[in-house]
Parts: structure tokens; sequence; C-alpha cells
């Protein structure tokens, strides 16, 4: 839908129209919530710079009806071999090997700008969403019932209000500094030129064969291998190195002629960047939301920041229809914060760990970084899927206790439907659904007073219910002792269950923590009226 001169008033306001906006639009315009989009720009980037993707983000664009229109492009990311001071292999990270549990391949590679133009599509496409591009939001005021905008397009102005304000609006954020949010820093900050290449046969032949990164004190490099002819060189500035200088088209193809010439392929892009480690202080305040890069910076070394964007959205996207749908309280939307503050931390702070390995400058302390790590592998290099490395939830809207399965993602398993294999969101949905096995009988379970009232669907895998092909359901909820999981809306397990009463009990607690949210945030609010 384009914008519309008529309407001023909506539920959300979305702040930035880029891969995160974008997602987010999709996903509350799919539940009918009223929803504009902003941006000052109104073209494309026509160049790449987010470069990878995992399974997680596939999984919600197959919920907004966009996987098989990027599949096109989009590639499996190859291994990422670590080679130390001499030339040695020193970690090897990788992919888990199939069935995969989220039904995409784990860690892929892809091409921004078709990607984003698919995005953008689909949200023109959304009933209840508003485009609105070549409009910047210049300030902002919020009460307890709504926010008001001012929002400026070729020096004209105009208001509108909404119900929630959500900052998808980059590192530069407006609405952060609006909001007056301080990043805390984590402790990475460090000059990086990023090179696009688009490599001819020859090129190609030349480069090495899987991602690589070079682990030398003498220039740190990263080498991505990306979809058709697109290769990625991160190289490390050196002290006294400016951007101005290092990007020339003379400096750029020294720093590559270790690997190729310019007869060997096109400069796509070049640009040069801090790999910073921030995080928002607050991801709310009140009516608005901070989220993607304008509530965190990583560095790039496991290609997750485009992910942690489309995570907070997710996250975000269902918590705000139920509260604008009365089906929670305004508090269930505190634990987004809380979600995806102590994710994304944990996370970088991984990242951050790679990062200065790879950005060691010392010989000495790098001879031992890579002997370290092969003692640590037991003495001969292993590899490492990359999901290892990627935390689950622990905090928030989660079934109390500590069981291994709580803030992990549920998987989605290949099921047979009408004689055909499909994956199993598309045939089952994704709202909050308790997902029973084939022991469980759907029926008592359908028929719980406290299943109806938490709004679940019952889906059952094996059984009386889906055929799973390979059974990924049947082993994750053998490996967790259950019988039954309850799934959040974003995939993420609240909590399990062994029996029927586990499962009553799962229920009512999901019920009673969505009110006990309300009932903490009704307080606050009042307090903070009066």
């Amino acid at each position: 839908m384009s914008a519309s001169a008529d309407s001023a008033d909506f539920d959300v306001v979305i702040a930035g129209f880029g891969p995160a906006g974008a997602t987010l639009a999709c996903l509350l315009g799919a539940q009918g919530i009223r929803t504009l989009v902003i941006d000052r720009l109104t073209g494309i980037y026509d160049k790449p710079r987010a470069f990878a993707m995992d399974h997680e983000v596939m999984r919600v664009f197959q919920d907004i009806g966009l996987a098989q229109a990027i599949e096109p492009h989009v590639a499996p990311f190859s291994a990422s071999e670590h080679y130390g001071v001499d030339g040695q292999l020193i970690r090897r990270l990788t992919m888990i090997d199939p069935p995969y549990p989220l039904g995409w391949t784990p860690s892929m590679v892809f091409r921004q700008p078709p990607l984003e133009a698919a995005l953008r599509e689909k949200v023109r496409a959304t009933p209840g969403v508003t485009v609105s591009l070549g409009e910047e939001l210049v300030t902002f005021t919020q009460d307890a019932g709504r926010v008001t905008l001012t929002l400026q397009r070729e020096g004209a102005t105009r208001t509108v209000t909404a119900r929630y304000l959500v900052g998808c609006d980059g590192a530069s954020s407006t609405v952060r500094r609006t909001l007056g949010v301080e990043h805390e820093d984590l402790g990475f900050d460090e000059p990086w030129l990023v090179v696009d290449v688009g490599v001819n046969a020859q090129g190609a032949a030349k480069c090495p064969k899987t991602s690589a990164q070079f682990c030398e004190p003498s220039r740190p490099t990263t080498f991505l291998i990306g979809v058709g002819e697109h290769r990625r060189w991160e190289i490390m500035l050196l002290p006294g190195e400016t951007p101005p200088e290092i990007e020339t088209d003379a400096a750029v193809w020294k720093l590559l002629a270790r690997w190729l010439t310019p007869q060997d392929g096109t400069l796509w892009r070049r640009a040069s960047y801090r790999f910073h480690a921030l995080l928002a202080r607050s991801w709310r305040e009140g009516r608005v939301f901070l989220a993607g890069d304008a509530a965190h910076q990583q560095p790039p070394f496991l290609g997750q920041g485009m992910c942690q964007g489309i995570r907070d959205v997710a996250n975000l996207a269902w918590k705000l229809a139920a509260v604008l749908q009365g089906r929670a309280g305004d508090g269930l939307l505190d634990t987004y914060g809380a979600e995806r503050s102590s994710h994304v931390r944990r996370l970088t702070t991984t990242i951050e760990h790679i990062g200065r390995n790879i950005c060691e400058r010392d010989p000495a302390r790098a001879r031992a970084r890579d002997a370290g790590l092969i003692a640590q592998a037991g003495g001969s290099v292993k590899s490492v899927p990359r999901q290892d490395l990627i935390p689950p939830l622990d905090c928030g809207l989660l079934a109390p206790g500590a069981h291994s399965a709580n803030g992990t993602l549920f998987p989605q398993p290949r099921v047979r439907a009408g004689g055909r294999s499909v994956l199993l969101d598309d045939v089952a949905g994704h709202g909050l659904r308790l997902m029973i096995g084939a022991d469980a009988d759907a029926g008592p379970v359908a028929a719980l007073e406290s299943v109806k009232r938490c709004g679940a669907q019952v889906v059952q895998v094996g059984g009386k219910g889906w055929p799973e092909e390979d059974g990924i359901v049947a082993a994750w909820l053998a490996r967790h002792g259950a019988i039954a999981a309850l799934v959040r809306p974003d995939h993420y397990v609240y909590g399990v269950a062994s029996s029927l009463d586990e499962i009553d009990a799962l229920a009512t607690s999901y019920d009673a923590s969505c009110r006990t949210q309300a009932l903490a945030r009704s307080a606050a609010v009042v307090k903070l009226s009066a």
C-alpha cells in the first residue's frame, strides 16, 4: 500500500525501511496492525553491506511468505578456516550436518539489494501497511496513550500519531538520539576496510576455496565467498593508514595482490568502517522501542549483524500485536528488551572474543594464541558448527525453572501433507503453538481449559498428526524428556511438559505470566502518570 494522505493515526510507526524495519512491517501487517513505515531515502542501496544470515532468519522470512522469492539470491555459507602466524590451520567454523533442524541451510550468504527489493515488494502488498519514502522523522513526543511524531518531506511537515514507535533507523538513529539513550561500549573498536569484488572465472580460480581468516599480525584479513561471483575481503587498517588513501583503486588492488590482479574482476564496493561492539543501555522508553543497528552494533566475524536485527523484530512483532489486540498487557513488551539485550550481549561477547584473536598484532602473543587454540582442540583442529556459538534466550517470557529446552528454538521438520514434502510451519502456522509428539493424545490436550485460555493451537507431529520425514521433532522431545512444548510465535520454546498434568501447568503458567506482566506494567504506568 502506498502512503495515504487521509490517515494520520496508526497502531505502530516504524522509522527505517531497511531489512529489520521492512520485516517488522510484514509481521505486523500480517496480524492486522495498522502500520506506517517511513524512511528519508527513496531507493535501495545498490551495493552489498550485510553478507550472511542463518536458518533462524530464513525461517522468519518463511513466516512472511518471502522465502521462495529470495532463494535465488541465497547460497550456503562455505566453511571458514582460520590460519595462524605461520599459515597453519588453528580453527574451522562450519555448519551442522543434515537433516537441518529448522528446515533451512543453517548458514547462508546472500545478495542484499535483491533481498531488500523483495522485502519492500512484500511490504507494499501487505494490507494495512502504509509506506512513505522520502519522509524523515524530525522529532516526537509521547504521553501515556500515544506517540506524536513530526515528519518532514521536502521542507513540508505533518503530524501523525501512533500507539507505539519503533526505531529501526540504523546506527545513527534519530529515535535513539531523541530518547537520549546512550550506548554501552563493550570494548571493541578497530578500523577495517571492506572490499567487495565481482570476480571473473580466472579470478575465482585464484581465490581460496573456502572462506578464511588470515590471523596474521602483519595484516589481519578476512576472505568470504558470496553468491555467484561475489567475493569479499575485510582488511584491518594499520596505524597511520587513513580511509581516503586506503580506498583508492591503486591502494585496494595492492592490498588484494596476494590473491587477484585488476584483470581478475571488478571492484564493486570499498568502504572503511570502525568495527564496534555497542549496546543500547535501554531498548524501551515508554511507547518507543529500538531495534536493529539502532539498538546494537557488533563486529562482523560471525556474520550476525542483520540476523540480530531480524531477531529483534521477530521478538517484538508478536508482542506488539498481542498487546494491541488485547490478548496481553503492555508489560509483555518489557520482555522484549530484557530478552534481546541479554542475547545480543552474550553473542557479541563471543564475536568480540573471536575478533580479538583475529586482530592480534603482536607476533609472540599471536603464536601463543595459535598454540592455545590447537591445544584446546586436543591437538587436532576440529570443525565447530557456527550454530553452536549462538546462545538461547536466558530470561524474559520463559517457563519457571532452568530446563535445558527453555529459550531454545523449536525445530521445524519436513512433514508429509497431501502427498507432498513440506516444511511444518507452512501447514501448521507460526502463532502460539502447543507442539505435541506421537505419544501424546491430541484430544485431551486440546480440551484443557488452560490451553484454550492461553490461545495455543495444538499441533501434533507424528502419531495421528503430521508425519515427519526425518524424526527431528521426535528426537528433540526425547532428548528433553518431553511429550510437548509450548512454542512462542517467534519459535522460541516457552517450556516443555512430560505429562498431561504438566501440559496443564505449562499453559496455566504462560497465561498467568502474561497477566502478571499486564498488572505490573499497569501499576508502573499509573505511578508514572501520578
